[in-house]
């Protein structure tokens, strides 16, 4: 029987890699863009969840929540715009993901079958980020306490779920990072001596969503070159 996979953020960068890694093995996959829907809009996980699921025959068995947004919020702004900036942020990279996470671990329990998260969270839950990113600091470390969390809290009805931690990663969305913040010296912290690629983290995608033994169910892979050991 064909894996069902729903993935989210898959338009580009990390989230095509994943989709990429993904079909090649024996699944369906439905891999959700922005094209898809703004997901700052609270209303938009659930419809997405639904057209996605009957667009995989009535049966999602992994969820992959990649989709997120990073955007400078500088603290000294004017009120009314950093709060609605933050907000943002949050709904997008957290709520979004949890109102999926939500609807999984209750199709997989009204199917009395397992299933498996996968969240693409960053290297910024532990480390935290720059003075302008407290928003996606605050949201990532989010994703990965919902994370663990779900997995504490499901395992005996088999729903597992996974956490990747990645540090910068050659996307649209680092580049530019990299670019405004000097890309020599923050390579210089990478005792690799290079950002990952997005296949890279493509591959991690795969193995938890349908390799990782059961028994690492609640685990945060870490992928930032040992730039931030825990």
């Amino acid at each position: 029987m064909r894996t069902h996979i729903l993935i989210t953020g898959a338009s580009r960068g990390i989230g095509a890699a994943i989709a990429e890694a993904l079909t090649a093995d024996a699944t369906n996959v439905v891999a959700l863009s922005s094209a898809d829907g703004d997901l700052s809009d609270p209303a938009i996980p659930e419809r997405l969840w639904q057209q996605s699921l009957d667009r995989l025959g009535g049966r999602i068995d992994v969820l992959i929540n990649n989709a997120g947004i990073f955007e400078a919020n500088p603290i000294a702004g004017d009120d009314a715009a950093w709060l609605a900036d933050w907000e943002r942020t949050m709904q997008v990279n957290l709520t979004a993901s949890a109102l999926l996470c939500r609807r999984a671990v209750l199709h997989w329990q009204d199917r009395g079958a397992g299933g498996r998260i996968v969240n693409i969270a960053s290297r910024a839950a532990y480390r935290g980020d720059s003075p302008a990113h407290w928003h996606y600091a605050a949201s990532k470390a989010g994703m990965v306490a919902m994370t663990k969390t779900i997995a504490r809290g499901y395992a005996q009805d088999g729903i597992l779920a996974f956490a990747i931690c990645p540090g910068f990663t050659m996307t649209g969305m680092a580049e530019g990072y990299l670019a405004s913040r000097g890309g020599d010296e923050l390579l210089a912290d990478i005792p690799l001596g290079r950002v990952a690629a997005p296949q890279e983290i493509g591959e991690m995608a795969r193995w938890c969503a349908l390799d990782a033994p059961a028994s690492m169910t609640g685990a945060v892979l870490d992928a930032n070159g040992a730039s931030y050991v825990r």
